[in-house]
């Protein structure tokens, strides 16, 4: 577990976290409620003389760029997370061949990597970490999903570091949001949208919101990298949410 272990109050105060919830039961997996939210989501929720209990793991997090249109969302999606660096420990990028493609048409310049604090990988760098589940990579977020991305995850072809990095994390069974930027969608797609969720994936397509007053391209396209950071389980403190 990263930073300070306060886990063992914890095994004494599980019952009132989980009424606190909304629960009925003791959680014993502390680094497990740890790693997927839960614990953070109990504390908010605690009175005031427990809040030294509150305690937030830093995330490992893969970005895949694949090579579908929407270079957008992925350069916001770098541009969060440069900003969010206290939440995570590693994030490693690799994009594909058509990536970067329409990351230059798209945006006017070629995808820099030293323009980001991050890890940048090539497709066939199996040497990667991520490319392993002893590596422990709590997330993996593929934006924007291409249709031909889509069906080799979904059919399990680990072709490149991309597709290994996916078939890790589902086998490992940790969270994969796959971000698809196509329209309309066959019936092909819509089967390997399935099964990918049926393995434990999240299919969180790229269509904005439009409730929130949003009005530049960059804070519609926002609309939708912001709901895959909540899903990642990351805490954003200035994006819109319906009711507050």
């Amino acid at each position: 577990m990263s930073g300070r272990d306060f886990s063992w109050p914890l095994f004494f105060v599980c019952p009132l976290i989980s009424r606190r919830a909304g629960g009925n039961r003791c959680c014993r997996d502390v680094e497990g409620m740890v790693r997927e939210g839960a614990f953070v989501a109990c504390c908010n929720r605690l009175p005031p003389w427990l809040l030294f209990l509150r305690m937030e793991s830093k995330k490992k997090i893969v970005v895949a760029i694949g090579g579908s249109s929407g270079s957008l969302y992925a350069k916001l999606l770098l541009d969060r997370l440069a900003g969010l660096a206290e939440q995570w420990s590693a994030v490693g990028v690799v994009m594909t061949d058509n990536g970067k493609y329409n990351w230059a048409l798209e945006l006017g310049e070629p995808f820099d990597p030293a323009a980001y604090p991050f890890d940048y990988y090539e497709k066939r760098n199996f040497h990667a970490p991520f490319a392993s589940g002893s590596a422990k990579y709590e997330t993996m977020i593929v934006c924007p999903c291409s249709m031909g991305l889509l069906a080799r995850m979904a059919t399990g072809v680990s072709e490149d570091l991309i597709t290994r990095a996916a078939d890790v994390i589902l086998k490992e069974r940790r969270r994969l949001i796959v971000v698809p930027r196509e329209t309309p969608l066959s019936l092909i797609h819509l089967r390997n949208m399935t099964t990918i969720t049926e393995a434990g994936g999240i299919i969180c397509p790229a269509i904005p919101g439009f409730y929130g007053g949003a009005e530049t391209k960059e804070e519609i396209a926002l609309t939708v990298v912001d709901r895959v950071l909540d899903l990642a389980g990351l805490e954003l403190g200035d994006t819109y949410r319906w009711g507050e």
